[in-house]
């Protein structure tokens, strides 16, 4: 097998894995895909901006000049402040980070994780997201993302906290809504699924790779793909050509900048 450097792997990357492979390849490998409609345009630049804010907010940067561009997103940060005691600064806290950015070394692969903002304290470690649509997502759904999964077990084992002690929110910030939170309390088995889940996930990864690059062989569909793939209908229409569009359904599931 050709010898890769070492492959950074996020949330996107592992849930895009999950669904289907062979836009994996096509995204990852081929680096094919089309441009990015404008209403999709619009959510990203609005859900940049509004990480911009946050992360300029924590550090004690001027905000002014980005309030004043969007009533929306003073207004929205208004409602997350109110809504969210933890924004405000605790006591006892030994790190608060925004932006916090961590990797982990696994099976060959690089882990690699930013929470929007990281609160330590003496006995519990919390992390907070800022979710920038407008429909929240339910909470079974949300456990069963990478972004979960993957963020709560790097914590686990890049820090001296248990999963019993780590916990992570996410906050849906975006008008016309009232802030909604969705609450994951972590603990040893769900860290012990996850690591096995990731074992499989890669190793499977580790064989497509050495049959695509040594031998020219594509990633493999699922066997349900036609029933449950979101990208089923825009693969196979667009058979042959050198694009697709690989954007609408994975902004349901990573945001960009996060």
């Amino acid at each position: 097998m050709m010898q890769l450097p070492l492959i950074r792997l996020a949330q996107g990357q592992l849930n895009l894995l999950e669904i289907c492979p062979p836009q994996f390849q096509r995204l990852y490998l081929e680096e094919l895909g089309s441009p990015i409609s404008p209403e999709e345009q619009e959510k990203q630049s609005w859900g940049s901006q509004f990480h911009l804010l946050m992360q300029q907010r924590e550090l004690g940067l001027p905000i002014d000049s980005l309030l004043k561009e969007d009533e929306e997103v003073q207004r929205s940060l208004n409602g997350l402040v109110a809504a969210v005691p933890e924004i405000g600064g605790l006591t006892g806290t030994i790190l608060r980070d925004a932006e916090h950015c961590r990797t982990l070394n696994f099976q060959g692969y690089l882990l690699t994780v930013v929470y929007d903002l990281l609160i330590v304290e003496g006995k519990k470690a919390q992390i907070l997201d800022w979710k920038t649509y407008l429909q929240p997502q339910s909470q079974k759904k949300l456990a069963q993302n990478w972004q979960t999964r993957l963020y709560l077990y790097v914590l686990a084992e890049t820090s001296e906290y248990l999963p019993e002690q780590i916990s992570m929110t996410y906050w849906f910030v975006r008008l016309p809504r009232t802030p909604a939170s969705v609450n994951f309390i972590y603990n040893d088995l769900l860290h012990q699924q996850t690591r096995q889940d990731l074992s499989s996930i890669l190793t499977k990864l580790d064989s497509w790779l050495a049959e695509y690059l040594d031998e020219g062989i594509a990633f493999p569909h699922r066997l349900n793909c036609q029933e449950v793939c979101p990208y089923y209908s825009s693969f196979f229409a667009t058979w042959g050509k050198s694009s697709i569009d690989l954007y609408t359904s994975i902004e349901n599931i990573e945001e960009v900048s996060i």
